[in-house]
């Protein structure tokens, strides 16, 4: 590969880890065209940039970010590598173990960066699938936030609107 080459897929690569927060390394050696196209297609419907990339290339511009947590990274960069770009974080996860739920072994889990944490193997795709995205974490502090709220005016409509009924329920709460 020439050296003008590699500057643009350096360049290439470096621009999608500013873009996506996360991303998943991954094996998908041994897939067939048919199911590759079906792999690429579903990452296109789910929100997943995947792309291919050489392990020295990559290694190259984890190593120029200067982060310590890609430093853990570096053991799962060996063999055919493709990369899983994501914003939601638990998205890829949950793709490669429907995947494996269907009996194929590819996908395979090599690695991830998620929520600027690396996790590195396959043993750690049950906890990549448990993350909650920022949304679904401010969502259920809401319902944490609502639920005593829920219960105060609860007692009180069921008291009967009557200000004994309601001193009552306030003494009791």
């Amino acid at each position: 590969m020439k050296k003008e080459l590699k500057a643009q897929v350096i360049e290439a690569i470096s621009a999608q880890l500013e873009t996506y927060p996360n991303f998943y390394i991954t094996d998908i050696a041994g897939l067939n065209a048919e199911q590759t196209a079906a792999l690429r297609r579903e990452c296109f419907e789910q929100g997943i940039k995947l792309t291919v990339v050489k392990n020295t290339l990559f290694h190259k511009v984890l190593s120029d970010k200067g982060n310590a947590e890609f430093e853990l990274l570096f053991p799962a960069l060996e063999g055919n590598t493709a990369i899983m770009y994501t914003e939601a974080p638990a998205v890829p996860a949950k793709l490669i173990k429907k995947y494996q739920k269907s009996g194929m072994e590819k996908p395979a889990l090599k690695a991830a960066y998620v929520q600027e944490c690396a996790f590195v193997g396959a043993d750690k795709l049950d906890e990549l699938v448990a993350i909650k995205s920022k949304e679904d974490l401010i969502g259920d502090i809401i319902t944490l936030l609502q639920s005593p709220a829920r219960n105060v005016i609860s007692a009180l409509q069921s008291a009967g609107g009557t200000i004994a009924g309601v001193v009552k329920t306030l003494s009791e709460k």
